[in-house]
């Protein structure tokens, strides 16, 4: 599924719907990130935080006192919320960008029949823990939202590089072409570039995959293995992104795109990466727990491996990298020995 550049990326004069009432659920370093591009398109927009304590500190200081402390925001152009039903009721395009594990409990507080209507923009980047679902399914199957309505929003966009203006890339996914283009603009920053795809099902995949890999990668820098290595491995990661999108979607996407190989080779790469970091706690012989222990944010690879290893059973995809950190994670096999059998399967 090719890419097509937004109208936004074409006309940087070119701006989304006025009427567009972004409502932000999450509170974290990439929900920041995001809301800073927010914030410099010149959109109002509304924030959830689970503490009205967040929100006095927020107003105070002129940033978020717990991530990305360096961005600055005009407050008066944020509307806080601590209670989630009025934000859904207050907006009509929801940003969903909380760690996987606890979206489902976040959504589930609010009543079904509010959320009719609205669009979903998922920047999770991640599978629902208990039922192995993909978000875009888990709205569809639990509240009814048709795929009409459900986007997803992804790249080689770390939210350190966005604090301080690098330039980046996002990708804006809705199978309603004209949903994309509507929001892609919201993103199109001076420093942010976007495009659209209608990829939903498949860039939702690429996203969780991508940190299954940079767990890999973190790994292989742990154990010293090398950077020739480390080539051989993310181009089998590659490989097996494209394999298992295509069987588990109906999707052809062209993996060399940003919104799967770019976020692939930033995730496994990049000094920002906690899913890297994570993996390198791994190769330097730390236990998963301890090496949990060290993370100061949830790496969502861990919980994408025994996601994919369940989803997989119904499809059986030659996976062999992220079969083996699933291996690494769950079945208490020694880095060096589930390497050691990898590294015959890499070509």
């Amino acid at each position: 599924m090719k890419e097509t550049p937004s109208k936004s990326a074409t006309d940087p004069k070119s701006s989304a719907t006025p009427e567009t009432k972004i409502g932000l659920i999450g509170s974290g370093s990439w929900a920041t990130a995001l809301a800073k591009i927010l914030h410099e398109t010149g959109q109002e927009f509304n924030w959830y935080f689970r503490f009205r304590s967040q929100i006095r500190a927020f107003k105070k200081q002129g940033h978020n006192p717990n991530y990305l402390t360096s961005v600055s925001f005009d407050t008066s152009k944020i509307h806080f919320y601590s209670d989630l039903t009025k934000l859904v009721e207050e907006s009509d395009t929801l940003l969903l960008c909380t760690p996987s594990p606890y979206l489902k409990g976040i959504l589930q507080k609010v009543e079904p029949e509010k959320y009719k209507g609205k669009v979903f923009l998922n920047a999770v980047k991640g599978i629902i823990p208990d039922s192995y679902q993909l978000v875009s399914d888990f709205l569809s199957s639990e509240f009814g939202i048709p795929m009409s309505q459900i986007a997803v929003i992804s790249g080689p966009t770390h939210a350190e590089e966005v604090a301080i203006d690098r330039t980046s890339y996002l990708t804006i996914g809705c199978e309603d072409k004209e949903t994309a283009l509507r929001l892609a603009p919201l993103f199109h920053a001076p420093y942010v570039h976007t495009v659209i795809s209608t990829d939903v099902r498949g860039i939702e995949y690429s996203s969780v995959l991508k940190n299954v890999y940079a767990i890999a990668s973190g790994i292989t820098q742990g154990m010293k293995l090398g950077d020739n290595f480390m080539a051989v491995l993310i181009c089998n990661a590659t490989g097996e992104i494209k394999r298992f999108i295509r069987t588990a979607t109906e999707s052809r996407p062209q993996v060399y795109d940003s919104a799967y190989l770019g976020d692939l080779l930033v995730t496994a790469y990049s000094r920002y990466s906690r899913n890297r970091t994570f993996g390198n706690y791994l190769g330097k012989g730390y236990g998963v727990y301890e090496a949990q222990l060290e993370m100061e944010m949830i790496a969502e690879g861990f919980y994408g491996a025994k996601c994919i290893h369940e989803v997989n059973k119904r499809y059986g995809v030659e996976i062999p990298i992220a079969d083996a950190v699933y291996d690494i994670l769950y079945e208490h096999v020694k880095p060096e020995q589930a390497f050691k059998n990898l590294k015959p399967l890499l070509k």
